[in-house]
C-alpha cells in the first residue's frame, strides 16, 4: 500500500521531457533520469484501497500495490520478483504502454492516479543494473520442439514461457532483426534497440534459438514447422488500412509502416536504399492513434517544413466524459512527446479526406471537409454528415497512412497452414488459443486484431500454457492474475 499518508503529502510527478531543441536532433528515449527518491515518492502515493481496481486494468494482472509498496520501502530486488511473476517484459510495457492500469487506479477517482507505468519501468532498470536480469535456463528438458513464428511481444512471451517449461523453442522471424513490432514499428525515441537486444540475450543464453531472415510459407517451406511438435502463429496485424480516394496512386503517398521500419533500419547503422525522407518537406499524417503521433515525431527529425496530423473523429474531452466513468479506460484527449515537438499542436479533428491531388505524378495536396457525428433516437447509431462550405485544400509533399490494421497478412504461413479465419479476417481459435490445425495456436494481434502490447505479451503467456498442456497433459505455467504465480 506505500505509505498511508502518501497520496496526501505527495503529488503525481513523471520523469522530465528533454529539451524540445535538443530530442528532435537525435533518437533517444524522451524522457530525462528519474531519481530513486523521487520514484519511491511516487510509490508512496499508493492507498489502501482494499480493492485494487488497477488489476483490473492490467490485461497481464499486475501485481500493482504489492510491487509498489515494496518500490516505495526500496526492497528493490522483492519488487523485481513480483513484477516478473506476470510480466516477461516489464523493460517494454514501462515504455510503451498506455497505462490502463492508470486509468482503474482508485487514486484517480478523485486525484492524478498513482505512476504505476514509471515505477515498473524502474523496477527492472534496476534489476538490470543490480545484475538480477541473468539467463536460468531449465533444468530439465521436456525433448518436445515447439516453433514460434513472430518475434513480436506476443511471440517473445510465447517464447519464453515455453522455454521455461522445458520445450525446446525456435522462433522464426522474417525481417533481419528480431523484435516484431517493437524493432520496426516503435521509434528509437520511444523504445531505444539496445533495450530489446538484451532481453533477447538473456533469452539466448537460457536455450532459445532465433532465426532471422525466414519467413515462413514463402522464404521457409511450411513443411519445416512439421518436425516440431507445436506451433504458435504470433504474426501480428499488419495489413494496413488504406484510403482509397481519388489520387491515391500518386507518388509521395505510404503506409505510416513502410515509413516507420526504414528510419529505425537507418538508426541501427543500415543503409536503406530509396528511403522515404520527410525533409524539407510539408507532411500530412492521417490517422490520430499511437502511430500517426510516432511519425509526426519522426517527422520533425528528419527536418520536415510542416506536420499536420488529420484525425477523423472530434476532438476529444480533456477530462473523462461522464458515460465513461471510473475504472474504465475513457477517450479523452492524450497529447504525446512528438505532439509537443511541433511548433504548434499539429492535430486537425474531424476531417474526412477526400482526395489526394497532385502534379499527375507526384502528390501535391490533400482536399478535406469537415464532419459531424449525429446519433439518430431509433436505432442508436452514429452518422456522419460532411459540413457544407468546409472544403480546404492542404499543402503535402508527403502523405502518411496512419490509419490502423485490419487483420494479419494471409498470403503467407496463413495460406500454407490452412488456418480458418474468423469473419473479422483474424486467425481463428477457440478458448485453448488452438486454431483449425490440432498442433497449431496464435496469440496476439493475428488472433484478437490490432491491441496493445501488454495484450499480446498477456496473450502469449496464455498460449503457452495452452501449448504446453497440450504437449505435457497438463502445465505449471501461470495462468493470468496474482493467485497463480510462475516458478522460473
Amino acid at each position: 500500500m506505500g505509505k498511508p499518508t502518501g497520496f496526501k503529502e505527495f503529488k503525481r510527478e513523471t520523469p522530465v521531457e528533454r529539451p524540445v531543441e535538443e530530442r528532435i536532433h537525435d533518437y533517444k528515449e524522451v524522457y530525462e533520469p528519474f531519481s530513486e527518491k523521487k520514484l519511491q515518492e511516487q510509490a508512496a502515493r499508493c492507498m489502501n484501497c482494499g480493492i485494487p481496481f488497477c488489476h483490473i486494468g492490467c490485461p497481464l494482472g499486475n501485481i500493482i500495490p504489492e510491487f509498489n509498496d515494496l518500490a516505495y520501502k526500496g526492497l528493490w530486488k522483492k519488487a523485481y520478483e513480483v513484477l516478473s511473476a506476470t510480466n516477461n517484459f516489464p523493460e517494454f510495457t514501462g515504455r510503451v504502454c498506455p497505462a490502463p492500469c492508470e486509468e482503474s487506479c482508485v487514486l484517480g477517482i478523485n486525484e492524478p492516479p498513482v505512476t504505476i507505468e514509471n515505477i515498473e519501468k524502474m523496477i527492472v532498470e534496476h534489476a538490470y543494473k543490480s545484475g538480477w536480469v541473468k539467463p536460468e535456463p531449465p533444468s530439465v528438458r521436456t525433448g518436445k520442439k515447439v516453433a514460434v513464428v513472430g518475434s513480436g511481444p506476443a511471440g517473445l512471451a510465447a517464447a519464453d514461457q515455453l522455454n521455461r517449461a522445458g520445450h525446446s523453442v525456435t522462433v522464426f522471424e522474417r525481417a533481419d532483426r528480431v523484435g516484431g513490432l517493437l524493432r520496426y514499428g516503435i521509434p528509437d525515441f520511444k523504445l531505444e534497440k539496445s533495450v530489446i537486444d538484451r532481453r533477447l540475450a538473456v533469452m539466448e543464453a537460457e536455450g532459445v534459438v532465433f532465426r532471422t531472415r525466414c519467413a515462413v510459407g514463402t522464404d521457409v517451406p511450411a513443411d519445416e514447422l512439421k518436425a516440431f511438435d507445436a506451433v504458435v502463429l504470433a504474426i501480428g496485424s499488419t495489413t494496413g488500412r488504406d484510403l482509397p480516394v481519388l489520387g491515391r496512386d500518386l507518388e509521395g503517398i505510404h503506409f505510416a509502416m513502410e515509413f516507420l521500419p526504414q528510419q529505425n533500419k537507418e538508426v541501427a547503422g543500415d543503409e536503406v536504399e530509396g528511403k522515404i525522407s520527410a525533409k524539407g518537406k510539408h507532411v500530412i499524417v492521417i490517422g490520430g492513434g499511437d502511430t500517426g503521433s510516432d511519425c509526426v515525431g519522426t517527422s520533425i527529425r528528419q527536418g520536415c517544413r510542416s506536420v499536420v496530423n488529420f484525425e477523423l473523429f472530434p476532438q476529444p474531452p480533456g477530462e473523462r466524459p461522464a458515460h465513461q466513468p471510473w475504472p474504465y479506460w475513457p477517450m479523452k484527449l492524450r497529447t504525446s512527446s512528438s505532439h509537443r515537438e511541433a511548433a504548434e499542436d499539429p492535430r486537425s479533428y474531424a476531417l474526412l479526406t477526400k482526395e489526394f491531388l497532385g502534379d499527375g505524378k507526384h502528390v501535391t495536396g490533400v482536399r478535406t471537409v469537415n464532419v459531424e457525428f449525429n446519433r439518430e433516437r431509433k436505432t442508436g447509431n452514429a452518422t456522419m454528415d460532411e459540413i457544407e462550405g468546409t472544403m480546404k485544400e492542404w499543402k503535402a509533399d508527403l502523405v502518411l497512412l496512419a490509419l490502423g490494421f485490419v487483420g494479419p497478412e494471409r498470403d503467407n504461413v496463413v495460406k500454407a497452414l490452412g488456418v480458418e479465419l474468423d469473419p473479422r479476417g483474424n486467425i481463428k481459435t477457440g478458448r485453448n488459443y488452438q486454431t483449425s490445425v490440432e498442433n497449431v495456436f496464435t496469440a496476439g494481434d493475428c488472433r484478437r486484431g490490432q491491441s496493445l502490447i501488454v495484450w499480446a505479451i498477456s496473450e502469449g503467456r496464455e498460449a503457452a500454457r495452452c501449448v504446453d498442456e497440450y504437449l505435457m497433459g497438463e502445465s505449471d505455467l501461470p495462468t493470468k492474475g496474482p493467485d497463480d504465480l510462475p516458478r522460473r
